[in-house]
């Protein structure tokens, strides 16, 4: 799909939020939304039907892979983008599985996507320890003409730098240093001329977001629920180094949490300005 100028940088930063909480984000441009809420819950899905913005489906491959449960097949995620209307859909991607997984995936899966009007939206995996395979996996993607949009995600950098579960700052620095790289081997810009780039999921804190500062010229999108999830639960957002003085929140989403709490709403509120302030909302230059 063909890329649109922009009149000035800015990264269109995908707040995901617990269903009841939806009309946070009832004025954003762009969203991220996952299959399986698609699936198991009305309200979110008529939402998303209605709101009459660009959406990229995710194949919720994160929520399977917690779960312990098969990918949706392809017919399935035509069948739920179709029900929403959405613009791209993630392919089905397999984290720490050999490479040639996700590739022969997105192979299989681009003329049935190309063929129902959808753009190609790709995630990389690769076991882990192996981010030579990785890179490898985002030259063919880079130099695939028939993917649109490329993702670089929480989960796939830090395992391939088996930092997973090791030091939280090698993972809040994974994903700077894998770009670093990227850039030095395919020059990220000229990549980007014909590609969008996605950022899956915020590490350590929100700061992620100003560390990535040299490469915002090539991210055009970005999603978390960490700015809403934890302004719901009472954590604003702080001025340490990571945004997060004590780290992500890590509980995992209630997509059915409600809360009338007006300090832990103002709270997701701020830490969702704070976030669209680092990605350039209302920063013209």
């Amino acid at each position: 799909m063909e890329k649109t100028e922009q009149a000035f940088i800015m990264i269109d930063f995908c707040h995901i939020v617990p269903t009841p909480h939806l009309d946070l984000v009832k004025d954003r441009e762009v969203h991220l939304v996952l299959a399986h809420l698609i699936e198991e819950d009305e309200e979110y899905c008529k939402f998303y039907r209605n709101i009459g913005a660009e959406l990229i489906m995710d194949n919720s491959a994160f929520e399977m892979y917690k779960r312990n449960e098969p990918m949706y097949p392809t017919e399935k995620l035509i069948d739920m983008a179709k029900k929403v209307g959405a613009t791209y859909v993630v392919m089905s991607d397999y984290p720490k599985e050999p490479i040639k997984k996700t590739m022969d995936a997105a192979v299989e899966m681009i003329p049935q996507l190309t063929e129902a009007g959808f753009g190609t939206f790709f995630c990389p995996q690769s076991e882990p320890g192996d981010i030579e395979a990785l890179i490898a996996a985002y030259g063919w993607a880079f130099h695939n003409p028939a993917i649109d949009y490329v993702a670089f995600s929480i989960l796939n950098i830090p395992l391939a730098y088996n930092c997973e579960t090791e030091n939280q700052m090698q993972k809040f620095l994974s994903r700077w240093k894998f770009m670093k790289e990227l850039d030095k081997r395919f020059d990220l810009k000229s990549i980007h001329r014909d590609k969008r780039f996605h950022f899956l999921g915020m590490t350590e804190g929100p700061n992620e977001i100003e560390l990535m500062a040299e490469f915002h010229d090539y991210i055009d999108t970005w999603d978390s629920s960490a700015a809403v999830w934890a302004g719901l639960n009472g954590y604003r957002f702080d001025n340490s180094p990571t945004g997060m003085i004590n780290g992500k929140y890590e509980k995992e989403v209630d997509f059915s949490f409600e809360t009338k709490d007006t300090y832990n709403l103002n709270t997701a509120k701020y830490n969702m300005n704070y976030i669209d302030g680092l990605c350039g909302y209302g920063i013209e230059n």
